[in-house]
């Protein structure tokens, strides 16, 4: 069995013609992993998510999903082949209860019970959710926003689950709250890869992590040992919270 939940050698990507944001990254998550992709801004973080998600193309290198070739997969399938992603903004139905956007996530769910078995298993994880169950998701505080987006996704039973910075707009109590809850959904047997800002809270909770500067991957170790490395947060993460 391959070891490998995500593997990219090489990657070019871009948005523009002939500018390319991602030039010759490389990543690696293994099965159970939390891996965390750092970062200042511009970097090419979500970009390099998106291209995994198939929302960006290939220009060049190879992206590999459990060994399988994923560089020509369109978005839309990627959800069967096991792979959820997350956005930083619209991740959320704001017009439908969150229960709604629970049943939502479960698409690619065939049974009814099943659907019902996966809320069950949502609402376990996510307590504070059962309680707002049919409240409009739009209405929800950013925390709470944030469990629907990541508990939606998890409705649809993936291998991998992609988050593109989970942190944003919170107040650092509930980054706490939502990272230790990332945390609870990798003892699901979810594998995990974050792009995040907040080194700090998202190192707390990885395995290991990646530093992306200028569209190349310039450092990766022992999630701990970057945390405790403030020479990498001076040279390449700028005035990200934790490591500056």
């Amino acid at each position: 069995m391959n070891d490998l939940a995500i593997s990219v050698h090489d990657l070019v990507a871009g948005y523009a013609p002939e500018v390319n944001i991602l030039r010759g990254v490389g990543l690696e998550v293994r099965r159970g992993e939390i891996v965390t992709v750092l970062g200042p801004n511009g970097a090419g973080k979500s970009t390099l998510v998106k291209v995994i998600a198939g929302l960006v193309a290939v220009r060049g290198g190879s992206v590999q999903l459990f060994g399988e070739d994923i560089a020509e997969v369109a978005a839309h399938l990627m959800v069967r082949r096991g792979l959820a992603y997350v956005p930083q903004i619209n991740n959320i139905f704001a017009r439908l209860s969150v229960e709604e956007n629970l049943e939502m996530g479960a698409y690619t769910q065939g049974q009814r019970t099943e659907v019902r078995r996966g809320i069950e298993r949502m609402f376990d994880l996510f307590p504070q959710l059962w309680e707002r169950r049919r409240q409009l998701a739009g209405t929800l505080s950013g925390g709470e926003r944030q469990m629907v987006a990541v508990a939606r996704a998890l409705m649809a039973n993936p291998k991998v689950l992609m988050l593109d910075e989970p942190s944003a707009g919170l107040s650092p109590k509930l980054v706490s709250v939502v990272f230790s809850k990332i945390r609870e959904a990798r003892d699901l047997g979810v594998t995990i890869l974050i792009v995040e800002q907040n080194a700090k809270a998202a190192l707390a909770i990885s395995d290991r992590g990646y530093v992306l500067a200028e569209g190349r991957d310039q450092v990766n170790g022992d999630a701990r040992e970057l945390l405790e490395n403030t020479e990498i947060g001076r040279l390449y993460l700028g005035i990200l919270r934790g490591l500056s």
